[in-house]
């Protein structure tokens, strides 16, 4: 088993048009823009991550928004929902909250938790959870609702025991069940700890595009903790990429046998390497094999609000 994995990290999504995701994650969701920065495979399209203060690993959402993309078609092989952490009680405030910003909803309850299923702007799906969680939120919106950090990300797969072989090596075991739901806890357990596997052999192999979830990253500590993630997934017949610097933390990734694509991220070096705390988010960074390009990707990106 592997004992270096600590949660998750972050999530990724495709998105459509940029302002209308940066509008939605931080005046309705409530998050800090952290960093504006580009796709390194397409430094004319944005990354975008949203989390709390600092960004820290267990806080963070993060976007491509094409803005010429089509929707994506849910069904198997992706992840089908993020859920994130709100405090207990919470969930009236966010009714409200969510009526006046015109999102719609539906309240839900899973293994126990009040929940509240909604919808974002490209048709994703979100779920926000009343749970324990001691994590500092950024406080855009009063601190007594204000999102904590991620609570789990759900799975969607046609072939449920294939995926639990690797979820087991990864260190996560069964909690419970419910209905076509099976989460699954590390030792650590609590909000951002948690996956679902949603079994659903009766839906058609997912279509990626705006509204779908790109990656689902996990956390470890350093560059040391994520070569023997590496090797113990190598070992096991996994596929894993070789380590990509992202700037911000190092990263590998390998798809899963339910076909969905998992990232080992570092906790290092972080998302104030290269701008302060203070004003995290507020100007475009590019990558170094990108920076020649500044001038005219100013020109040609959308213009985003300047964050609050």
């Amino acid at each position: 088993m592997l004992t270096d994995l600590d949660g998750l990290h972050h999530v990724t999504s495709v998105a459509g048009p940029p302002r209308p995701v940066d509008r939605f994650w931080r005046e309705v969701m409530g998050l800090r823009r952290i960093k504006t920065t580009v796709n390194f495979d397409a430094p004319e399209v944005y990354h975008l991550y949203f989390g709390d203060r600092v960004g820290t690993p267990g806080t963070v959402m993060t976007h491509f928004p094409f803005p010429a993309a089509p929707r994506g078609t849910p069904g198997t092989g992706e992840a089908g929902h993020v859920a994130l952490s709100i405090p207990p009680g919470a969930a009236a405030d966010w009714s409200r909250h969510l009526a006046a910003h015109d999102v719609a909803f539906t309240r839900e309850s899973l293994f126990g938790e009040t929940r509240l299923a909604l919808t974002g702007p490209d048709g994703e799906r979100l779920v926000l959870v009343e749970a324990e969680d001691a994590r500092a939120p950024w406080t855009a919106l009063p601190e007594g609702m204000a999102i904590r950090g991620l609570h789990s990300v759900s799975l969607r797969v046609a072939d449920r025991a294939a995926m639990l072989p690797l979820l087991a090596l990864m260190g996560y075991a069964e909690t419970g069940q419910e209905g076509a739901v099976t989460r699954l806890a590390d030792a650590t357990g609590g909000p951002g700890h948690l996956v679902e596997i949603e079994h659903r052999p009766d839906l058609p192999a997912a279509r990626q595009g705006a509204g779908s979830i790109h990656h689902v990253a996990f956390r470890t500590r350093d560059a040391e903790s994520q070569a023997r993630i590496r090797a113990g997934l190598t070992e096991a017949g996994h596929r894993v990429t070789e380590v990509r610097d992202r700037d911000y933390f190092r990263a590998i990734y390998f798809a899963t046998p339910g076909g969905i694509l998992f990232e080992v991220a570092t906790d290092d070096p972080g998302f104030a390497r290269d701008e302060p705390v203070e004003t995290l988010g507020e100007r475009l960074c590019l990558p170094e094999q990108h920076a020649h390009l500044r001038a005219h990707l100013e020109e040609a990106l959308t213009p985003l609000d300047r964050p609050a």
